[in-house]
């Protein structure tokens, strides 16, 4: 696909660059050598502080690192050493092994760390980061690991999904492939779609011109698509809760509202299976996206639970999932 003579989202993405670079990052690509020419890319410290703890910030579907964690860089950088991946298939990570995992994009990630010499870090995973944010925690615990996951935030990441839930209608779409061409769109009808899903409030769509909508798709959907929408199918592919490990580190679970994608009972049953470790904050009148809906709080909650590491409000958890069996229950009695 060709490229236009001026990119309003290239132009964008010049400026996450600056703002990336001004909050004390560089841009650094890994060789795993593992065979299958897998390069990964991560936004890492000019000047690594030993008196930080590191921070891994994971991104979720849709865009690359820096469209996700621009706006997060400020609040978090006089405070920690950060480094912020693309993932497998976004930005300039590649690979040509067949695996389409988030186990595997988990290890890749814990070999990045490795190399550039961090041992212990806390970590925060949007939506399919999540899942991949997960996974290393869960790898972390094993014996032989070399990087130590100590805290996590996971937003939105339906970690306990399993695949009978499509078929159950748990999700807004039931249709896999459906989810699959929504997630990863290739045309600006798609990217409303998208858009719809996400954000609880979304702009008036119809009046969101085509040409920027087809600009963002030529910049930043062209490339890996059919590897992307293999990273979604993998998701739900033969997922049983109880194959899931369950982890031990302490786990903020950051969930909005009115969730399209993935429904806030599947952060409570996220928080169900991890168990005390683990607190769940809803973000009122929020999406998906809520990150992008509500970012002050989002920066509030991560420098609560990071920084300060302090409880979460507890007015801001309640599992409405139980409530609303406790609620159908008196109504049956009465």
């Amino acid at each position: 696909m060709s490229r236009r003579c001026f990119s309003l989202t290239e132009s964008r993405n010049w400026c996450y660059r600056l703002a990336f670079a001004k909050s004390g990052l560089r841009s650094a690509l890994t060789d795993l050598r593992d065979g299958g020419g897998t390069v990964v890319h991560c936004w890492v410290p000019k000047a690594r502080s030993p008196a930080k703890p590191d921070l891994l910030l994971i991104h979720g579907l849709g865009a690359n690192a820096l469209w996700q964690w621009a706006d997060v860089l400020p609040h978090l950088a006089p405070h920690y050493n950060l480094f912020v991946p693309d993932l497998l298939f976004f930005g300039d990570s590649s690979t040509s092994r067949p695996d389409r995992s988030d186990a595997f994009q988990a290890r890749c990630l814990m070999r990045v760390m490795e190399a550039h010499s961090v041992r212990r870090l806390s970590l925060v995973g949007l939506s399919y980061g999540g899942f991949v944010g997960y996974s290393m925690a869960a790898q972390s615990m094993e014996e032989e690991a070399a990087v130590a996951v100590e805290r996590l935030v996971i937003c939105c990441a339906a970690v306990c999904i399993e695949e009978k839930d499509l078929k159950e209608g748990v999700l807004s779409v039931s249709d896999l492939e459906e989810a699959v061409m929504i997630l990863v769109p290739h045309t600006p009808a798609r990217l409303r779609e998208l858009m719809g899903y996400t954000l609880s409030r979304p702009p008036p769509l119809g009046l969101i011109p085509s040409c920027l909508l087809s600009d963002f798709i030529d910049a930043m959907c062209a490339d890996y698509i059919e590897e992307k929408r293999d990273l979604v199918r993998a998701i739900p592919r033969n997922r049983k809760i109880s194959e899931i490990p369950k982890i031990t580190q302490p786990t903020l679970i950051i969930w909005g509202e009115h969730d399209h994608v993935f429904p806030l009972q599947l952060g409570h049953r996220l928080k169900r299976h991890i168990g005390d470790n683990a607190h769940v904050v809803v973000v009122k009148d929020t999406g998906h996206a809520f990150n992008v809906e509500k970012p002050k709080e989002f920066c509030k909650l991560l420098k609560m639970f990071l920084v300060d590491q302090q409880p979460p409000p507890a007015s801001s958890s309640p599992d409405s999932e139980s409530e609303k069996r406790t609620t159908e229950k008196s109504s049956t009695s009465c």
